[in-house]
């Protein structure tokens, strides 16, 4: 056996220790930023409005809409990694097991607070699942798939975020402050992950 070969075997636990660490970890921030009540990024906006609509868990509805985008693979030629499919079987299951631990605020402070840890909770576990090396997310899977196609990163991102964000506020989802701060934090709060946990 080559000194490569047992590398990549001997790192192979710890992948996916951060997969699945970095899923759960998403999981418990998307449930942070709904239970806040103070505003969901764009894609949580839908995936409450619709949930709302009929009558299912946001976690369930996230689980179905990933495996749907995934189906939006195939005209894009991407491929699904492991970690592609643990995205959609786990994410959800992780964020209806945290709203269901966590109590629901009733105080501004305490809906604060949520917020204030959801967000950088969201940019971490990001950074760890994708830092895993094992495929990306259903949905970061559409824009690296627009991309291909010629679109920029930031239009292919605001396009896809624009419209879940209007589709979900049209169903019923939360938009709020806490959208807003998502918006404005995530990206400079990933980058400094990053350094601590470097992708590569």
């Amino acid at each position: 056996m080559s000194e490569t070969t047992a590398s990549r075997i001997s790192s192979l636990p710890a992948r996916l220790l951060r997969l699945y660490g970095g899923l759960a970890l998403y999981g418990t921030g998307i449930a942070l930023q709904v239970e806040s009540g103070l505003g969901n990024d764009p894609w949580d906006v839908f995936h409450q409005g619709l949930a709302v609509r009929i009558g299912l868990s946001i976690g369930t509805v996230i689980i179905g809409i990933g495996a749907l985008v995934m189906l939006l693979w195939i005209p894009l030629k991407q491929r699904p990694g492991i970690g592609t499919i643990s995205n959609v079987l786990f994410l959800g299951l992780f964020a209806d097991a945290a709203i269901f631990v966590l109590p629901t605020p009733s105080h501004l402070a305490l809906q604060t607070l949520y917020l204030a840890l959801g967000v950088p909770a969201i940019a971490l576990a990001t950074v760890l699942y994708i830092g895993a090396g094992m495929g990306p997310g259903p949905r970061d899977g559409i824009m690296t798939g627009l991309v291909r196609l010629g679109l920029s990163v930031r239009l292919g991102r605001f396009l896809i975020e624009v419209t879940v964000l209007a589709a979900g506020w049209l169903l019923g989802g939360t938009v709020g402050v806490g959208t807003l701060v998502f918006a404005l934090a995530i990206g400079p709060l990933t980058q400094l992950f990053t350094r601590w946990f470097p992708l590569k």
